[in-house]
C-alpha cells in the first residue's frame, strides 16, 4: 500500500479489520521505531502536521533533487514577506499584511498562495467590508516539514528580511516536493 500524502494514526488505526484492529498508541509506538531504524538510511519517516510520510533524507536532499529537472519556483521578497507574517500573526487579514508591510499586497501573491494551499480562508472580521482573515494550512506545514507552528524560528532569532528571503528560498530548494516524496506504508 503507497500513499501520496502523509498518513495520519487514525487513516493507518481504519485500515485494518476490526477485529485486527492495534490500539492507536501501538501505532505509534511502531511509528517510533520506524523513525528510529531509518536515521540512517537514504529515507526517513518524517512526522509532519498531516501525519507520517517517507521522504529522502534530508543530508541526500540536494543530490535526489538533481533526478528531476523541475526546480523549485523561485519566490518573492513580498510574497515571503506576506507567508511570513501569515505564519507569524494569524489569524490576519490582507490589510493588516499592507498596515505592517507599509504597501499593497498584490492580488497575484494572494492568489499563488492560496493556489499552493499553503493559506486558506479561517473567516472574515466583522468590520465593514467583512475582510477574509487568513492562516496557514497543514500543507503550509508539510511541506516545511513542520509539525506546527510552534516549530518556527521564534522572531527573536530572525535577521534582517533579506537573510531570512535567502533562508526560505534554500529550504525551498532542499524541501521535498510531491514528486520527490515516497511514501509506501507497508502492510
Amino acid at each position: 500500500m503507497a500513499s501520496d500524502k502523509p498518513m495520519s494514526v487514525d487513516k493507518l488505526h481504519a485500515m485494518f479489520e476490526l477485529h485486527e484492529q492495534p490500539q492507536k498508541s501501538d501505532i505509534r509506538l511502531v511509528l517510533e521505531e520506524l523513525q528510529n531504524d531509518y536515521l540512517s538510511r537514504g529515507i526517513q519517516l518524517s512526522k509532519v502536521a498531516s501525519g507520517y510520510r517517507f521522504q529522502t533524507a534530508k543530508d541526500l536532499s540536494m543530490w535526489v533533487g538533481r533526478l528531476w529537472e523541475e526546480r523549485p519556483q523561485k519566490y518573492s521578497r513580498a510574497l515571503l514577506e506576506t507567508l511570513s507574517l501569515i505564519a507569524y500573526r494569524q489569524p490576519i487579514t490582507r490589510g493588516e499584511i499592507e498596515d505592517v508591510r507599509g504597501v499593497a499586497v498584490s492580488s497575484h501573491i494572494m492568489k499563488t498562495l492560496l493556489e499552493r494551499q499553503w493559506i486558506k480562508v479561517v473567516g472574515h472580521r466583522e468590520v465593514p467590508g467583512r475582510p477574509a482573515i487568513y492562516a496557514t494550512t497543514k500543507l503550509f506545514l508539510d511541506y516545511f516539514n513542520l509539525s506546527g507552528l510552534e516549530q518556527l524560528p521564534p522572531l527573536s532569532e530572525m535577521r534582517d528580511i533579506d537573510a531570512v528571503a535567502k533562508d526560505v528560498s534554500e529550504q525551498l530548494e532542499l524541501a521535498v516536493s510531491p514528486s520527490e516524496s515516497i511514501n509506501p506504508i507497508a502492510q
